[in-house]
C-alpha cells in the first residue's frame, strides 16, 4: 500500500554520526530524517520512526544520530499547499582537543 500524498525523497546514502543536514523549504512542510529501515516502512505506509516533524521555519538542521544509511523526506501530509525543498550537508568544524593541565 502506498501513501495517498506525494513527497520528495532524498537518499543520503551512508553518513557518519553527528553529520548535520540542512533542509531549506519554501513553505511549512513535514520533514522526516529516517534510517533506511524506517524509510522502507514509511514507503509502505507502515508505522515508522523519524527525527523532525512540522518545519515552521527554514532552513532547519537535523543531526544524524548514528552512522548508517539515511533518508530525508519532505511532505505535505495534513498541510495545505506545496513546498519546494533542497538539502545540503553542513560541514562540522573540527573538534578542538580539550586543554590538558599537568600537575604542578
Amino acid at each position: 500500500m502506498a501513501h495517498s500524498f506525494s513527497y520528495t525523497h532524498y537518499d543520503l546514502d551512508m553518513q557518519r554520526s553527528g553529520m548535520v543536514i540542512e533542509i531549506t523549504l519554501s513553505a511549512v512542510a513535514n520533514v522526516r530524517l529516517m534510517s533506511h529501515a524506517n524509510f522502507d516502512l514509511f514507503r509502505n505506509a507502515r508505522q515508522h520512526k523519524f527525527i523532525g516533524g512540522v518545519a515552521k521555519q527554514s532552513p532547519i538542521r537535523l543531526k544524524i544520530p548514528q552512522s548508517g544509511h539515511w533518508h530525508v523526506v519532505v511532505d505535505m501530509e495534513g498541510l495545505p499547499g506545496k513546498a519546494e525543498s533542497s538539502i545540503k550537508l553542513v560541514p562540522q568544524a573540527p573538534q578542538k582537543p580539550a586543554p590538558r593541565f599537568g600537575a604542578a
